[in-house]
């Protein structure tokens, strides 16, 4: 590369030939030093990626250099981060919930009452209810796509709600 030290590697031309010339040297050292699980490649396109960010401060002299720098950290960046996911999976707590078979039947049993509850709803109930509630739409909305007022689909939310709690007590 004998371009004139104030050349930096914005250049289209002069990034591309850096970008051939040393991107292999720079995976294979990546893999050598750190192995395939910390994913190379992925680190080879992210010092890339700094080096075009940061194309103007770099000479083309420097970019090699510059890059093998960046990947290098990236790296240890990406050691030290399993370092940490490895000690927090070692030290984490065990994740007791209420879980037990008595509450997982409990559930299982107060599901099929609200599946079943939820289909003994006349349809323009379920379809406002559901719209609201599992879809999250506003009344306004819910009255767009059914062709019906807000009030309607107030009424008709009001309607459902009311008999959902009258079929299952624990509502």
């Amino acid at each position: 590369m004998n371009k004139d030290i104030n050349d930096n590697v914005c250049n289209e031309s002069i990034f591309s030939s850096v970008f051939s010339k040393y991107s292999k040297d720079l995976h294979n050292f990546l893999y050598y030093k750190f192995g395939e699980s910390f994913n190379p490649k992925d680190k080879v396109q992210d010092a890339f990626i700094k080096l075009w960010e940061n194309c103007a401060k770099v000479t083309p002299s420097k970019a090699k250099s510059y890059l093998f720098t960046i990947g290098n950290n990236l790296m240890l960046n990406e050691a030290a981060h399993q370092k940490v996911v490895l000690k927090f999976q070692k030290t984490k707590p065990k994740d007791y919930t209420n879980e037990n078979p008595e509450f997982l039947l409990e559930e299982n049993e107060y599901m099929k009452k609200l599946q079943n509850a939820i289909s003994n709803l006349t349809e323009g109930q379920r379809t406002a209810f559901l719209l609201n509630r599992v879809e999250g739409k506003k009344h306004k909305e819910i009255a767009e796509l059914l062709n019906i007022s807000t009030k309607a689909v107030e009424k008709r939310i009001y309607g459902a709600l009311k008999k959902l709690r009258e079929d299952i007590d624990e509502l």
